[in-house]
C-alpha cells in the first residue's frame, strides 16, 4: 500500500518535470518575485562566481547545475560533492582560518547543518519561494529544507521471500528476531558512529519508538553489516551479497530499482521518517547574491521538478509528492530547527553511539 502512493506521486512529477525550460525563467520563475529581483541577478552577474559544498552525488544535482548555468552563464559555479561529515568539517575549518569556503551549505546531514546555523554561520534571506515551503522546512529564514524524503527499507525481490518482507518496523523485528540465524551477515545499515546520516536517522527513530532499542538488540544477533554509504548497501543488495538494508534514504532506493530488477523497497507502514536535505547561505559568504539565486532556483517549481526526475521528492506544497499521498499519520517529517542538535552534544551523542554498539555488536560490552 505504502509502495503504491510513492509511485503515483513519481509518475506525476514524471509528466511535469518535462516542462523545464527557458520560458518558465522569463515567466514563470519571475512570477510572485520583486520588481528588485533583477538588480539580485545582476549583482550575481557581477560576482561571476558560487561555490557550493554539498553531500549529494553529483550525478543526482547533474540537471540542476545545468540548468542554473544555462540560465546564468556568466556565474562560474563550482560544486564540490563530499561526505556529509567531510561537508561540516571542511567548512568549519576553512571559515575559522579565513580561507574562502562554500558560498551555499547544501547537506542530507540535517543535524549538522542546523548546528552550523544556530552557531552563527548562515545569513538570513526570504526567500520569495518560501510561501510555497511548509513551516517545517525553514527555521529563521536561514535554514530551508529542500528535499522531503522518506526513509525506507529495500531488499532483493529474487531472494527474500514474499512472506518474509517487513512492512513495518515491528514487522522487521520480528523477522530478525526469528530468522535471526538465516539473515546472518545479510542484513545493513548506516554505520552511526562514523556516518552522521545514518546517526540522524537512528536518533529519530529512537525519539518516535522505544521499541527501537528491541529491534536494534534483534539486529545484532544477525551479525549485520554497516556501510558509510546508501548506494553501497543497495550495490550490494542488487548482486545478492546482502538481502536486506533498514533506514535508507528513498531518492537512492528508487533509482536502484528504476534499473535494477532485483531491488524492492518498503515504506513502513507503522511510521515513515521523512527527512529533508539542508541549504543554507554563508554568513561570510563571497559571493552572496549568486548564492541567492542558487537557493531559489533549488526551491522553485523548475529546480524541484528537476530534483525529482532523480527520484528526490520535492519539498514544495503545490507539487505533487510524497507528503501529498498515502494516510499522512504514517509520514514523519524531521522539522528543521533546534530541536535537531539535542543529540550533538558530545556526551549524549557518546552515550548514544555506545549503547547503539551494544545492542548491534552483542560482543561488545
Amino acid at each position: 500500500m505504502a509502495l503504491d502512493w510513492t509511485r503515483r506521486a513519481f509518475a506525476m512529477l514524471g509528466g511535469a518535470a518535462l516542462s523545464v525550460g527557458g520560458a518558465a525563467h522569463a515567466d514563470g520563475q519571475r512570477r510572485g518575485y520583486p520588481r528588485s529581483y533583477v538588480n539580485l541577478e545582476a549583482q550575481a552577474e557581477r560576482e561571476g562566481k558560487l561555490v557550493v559544498y554539498s553531500a549529494a552525488d553529483l550525478r543526482e544535482v547533474a540537471e540542476v547545475l545545468s540548468e542554473f548555468r544555462r540560465r546564468y552563464p556568466s556565474i562560474e559555479l563550482q560544486y564540490a560533492h563530499l561526505a556529509s561529515r567531510e561537508v561540516y568539517d571542511r567548512f568549519l575549518r576553512e571559515t575559522g582560518a579565513g580561507q574562502e569556503t562554500a558560498d551555499l551549505v547544501f547537506n542530507s546531514a540535517m543535524d549538522l547543518q542546523i548546528k552550523l546555523v544556530n552557531d552563527g554561520y548562515a545569513q538570513a534571506y526570504a526567500s520569495p519561494e518560501k510561501p510555497f515551503i511548509p513551516p517545517w522546512a525553514t527555521w529563521k529564514n536561514e535554514a530551508y529544507g529542500v528535499t522531503a524524503e522518506p526513509i525506507v527499507f529495500a531488499y532483493n525481490k529474487h531472494l527474500l521471500p514474499a512472506e518474509d518482507v517487513p512492512t513495518s518496523h515491528d514487522a522487521l523485528t520480528r523477522l530478525l528476531s526469528t530468522k535471526a540465524r538465516s539473515l546472518r551477515g545479510k542484513v545493513v545499515s548506516y554505520d552511526v558512529e562514523r556516518s552522521s546520516t545514518g546517526f540522524l536517522f537512528f536518533t529519530q527513530d529512537e525519539q518516535i519508538s522505544r521499541d527501537t532499542w528491541k529491534m536494534l538488540r534483534a539486529l545484532g544477533r544477525t551479525h549485520p553489516k554497516f556501510y558509510l554509504a546508501g548506494e553501497e548497501m543497495l550495490r550490494r543488495i542488487s548482486t545478492g551479497e546482502h538481502l536486506l538494508a533498514y533506514n535508507l534514504m528513498s531518492s537512492y532506493a528508487l533509482e536502484w530499482r528504476a534499473i535494477n530488477p532485483a531491488i524492492e523497497v518498503v515504506f513502513p507502514d507503522d511510521y515513515t521518517l521523512v527527512m529533508s536535505r539542508i541549504a543554507f547561505i554563508s554568513k561570510g559568504a563571497r559571493h552572496p547574491a549568486a548564492a541567492k539565486l542558487f537557493l531559489d532556483f533549488l526551491l522553485s517549481r523548475d529546480g524541484q521538478q528537476l530534483l525529482a526526475k532523480r527520484y528526490m521528492t520535492p519539498v514544495r506544497t503545490d507539487l505533487q509528492g510524497a507528503l501529498r499521498h498515502g494516510d499522512p499519520s504514517d509520514l514523519r517529517a524531521i522539522h528543521v530547527g533546534p530541536v535537531l542538535i539535542a543529540n550533538l552534544d558530545q556526551i549524549r551523542q557518546r552515550r548514544l553511539v555506545a549503547e547503539w554498539k551494544k545492542a548491534v555488536f552483542p560482543s561488545v560490552r
